[in-house]
């Protein structure tokens, strides 16, 4: 069964309840009854594998191996058999490394592969995936989708998948269900009749429909755009580090403490113009991203900022302070929760302005705009960590929106979106970008890639002659 809807219809709490996980204070109310084998879904939980937006929330142990054991064996499957059922998992997904591999050196999508290994090795009964394939490569998308599907073949297994976009799993489900926005059932029925009978209204909707593609802003070509330079590499290179903590100054000296996994990229980041990092998961490219927003150190090279960004405060970003940093480069995380301070969402927003001075007429201004702008108006005195997926997604980029700064960095911008909340997140980048602003985001989205990017730099896997990843190679293509 494939669960469609716009975002923050209830699709992931649907499936939170059918794992039986809900129950804390910001859960809500539950009326009505739910069974899951003729039983309430708390007392079936081992027969229900559980696949989370935010795969993050899933790494429980510090290897991989014992992380995708980790459910197997509080379901009592003997030693033998958890370590087979282990291989297969892993083999799978697609994730080929070592057992004894540290789960916490995994990029965002491999920890969605390590998530879904996890719910795969259980052998479950009912299979919950959301929205499984939002961070992964064109090639990570096909190997989730495949190992899913061999697991339906091979098992008795019951799967609910949440997923934006019809086109992947199509021809892989019987069943479709729409929930509606506020509430209900907007369709139900084989995939083909719904799509058929409601395809317009569901586009309407939200829902990603074959056929129903959202508007795209209109732009004239790149080149005649470009508003000078704002940041520049030379022969950069990039390593695994981690953000920096404290003054920028002391944190500099501790370099990221691994051999750079890419180096030698050069490129340019324009006033006016979006530069897309693309490749395979893993390649490195929320580490260039980072790089270029001064948050982790060059591992070679440099990372320059014009004086046009500078404005008299140095040419390198990591030596900027925070304060610094809030006018001329924002950064939006991979994962929404890593960047929220707030109890509430226009808390959240104003937190950004208020630290420039401005004063709370103009700071209200803002917030509302951004509220309006990105459907968050409804929510503004919800807390953001009970926010959907998708709903998190849209108040991290309003949070740096909030300050203005010159150059926006977005990690997955558009995770979690529904065509509705796309296509008004992609206007809101093109207009910042007809303003003279620049945009550099790291995304598997090849329709944002279409319709925003004028240069991508594509990181492509290195490896050594036993194919063991040693990095990538970078390349620069004007689009």
């Amino acid at each position: 069964m494939l669960l469609l809807g716009p975002s923050g219809a209830g699709k992931s709490t649907l499936l939170s309840a059918l794992a039986g996980v809900l129950g804390g204070d910001d859960d809500g109310e539950q009326r009505g009854e739910l069974l899951v084998d003729g039983r309430p879904p708390a007392e079936s939980r081992g027969r229900t594998g559980l696949v989370l937006q935010d795969p993050d929330s899933q790494v429980v142990l510090a290897r991989i191996g014992d992380d995708v054991a980790f459910g197997c064996e509080n379901l009592g499957i003997p030693r033998e058999e958890i370590w087979r059922r282990v291989g297969a998992a892993l083999d799978a997904v697609g994730l080929d490394l070592p057992l004894d591999h540290p789960s916490s050196s995994l990029s965002g999508g491999q920890k969605q592969r390590l998530a879904l290994a996890g719910a795969l090795a259980m052998n479950p009964g009912l299979l919950l995936l959301d929205e499984p394939t939002a961070n992964l490569d064109p090639e990570g998308v096909e190997e989730v989708r495949n190992s899913v599907a061999r697991a339906l073949d091979d098992r008795t297994t019951t799967l609910v998948v949440i997923e934006h976009r019809v086109a992947v799993w199509l021809d892989l489900v019987d069943r479709v269900i729409v929930l509606g926005a506020h509430g209900g059932i907007l369709a139900d029925g084989p995939p083909d009749r719904v799509l058929a009978a409601a395809g317009e209204r569901l586009s309407e909707a939200g829902v990603w429909v074959p056929g129903f593609p959202p508007a795209l802003p209109r732009r004239t070509p790149g080149a005649t755009r470009s508003g000078g330079t704002l940041l520049g590499t030379t022969a950069l290179g990039i390593g695994r580090g981690h953000p920096r903590r404290g003054h920028p100054r002391r944190s500099r000296r501790s370099a990221p403490d691994v051999d750079p996994s890419t180096e030698g990229i050069e490129l340019r980041v324009d006033a006016g113009l979006a530069t897309a990092i693309t490749g395979v998961n893993g390649a490195g490219k929320s580490t260039l991203a980072l790089t270029l927003a001064g948050l982790l150190a060059p591992a070679s090279g440099s990372v320059e900022a014009s004086e046009l960004l500078a404005a008299g405060i140095g040419p390198h970003p990591h030596d900027w302070r925070s304060r610094q940093l809030l006018t001329r480069i924002g950064t939006v995380f991979q994962n929404p929760e890593h960047q929220f301070l707030s109890a509430t969402v226009r808390g959240e927003l104003a937190i950004g302005p208020r630290a420039l001075g401005l004063g709370e007429d103009e700071v209200t201004a803002r917030v509302d705009r951004l509220l309006g702008r990105l459907r968050l108006d409804a929510l503004g005195g919800a807390n953001p960590f009970t926010l959907s997926g998708g709903e998190k997604r849209r108040l991290s980029v309003a949070t740096v929106l909030a300050s203005a700064p010159r150059v926006l960095v977005l990690d997955e911008p558009t995770f979690g979106q529904d065509s509705r909340t796309w296509q008004e997140l992609v206007a809101l980048l093109a207009e910042l970008l007809q303003d003279g602003s620049s945009v550099v985001a790291v995304t598997h989205d090849a329709d944002f890639v279409s319709a925003l990017a004028d240069v991508e730099v594509r990181l492509a896997p290195r490896l050594n002659a036993d194919s063991v990843f040693r990095g990538a190679t970078a390349a620069v293509l004007t689009r």
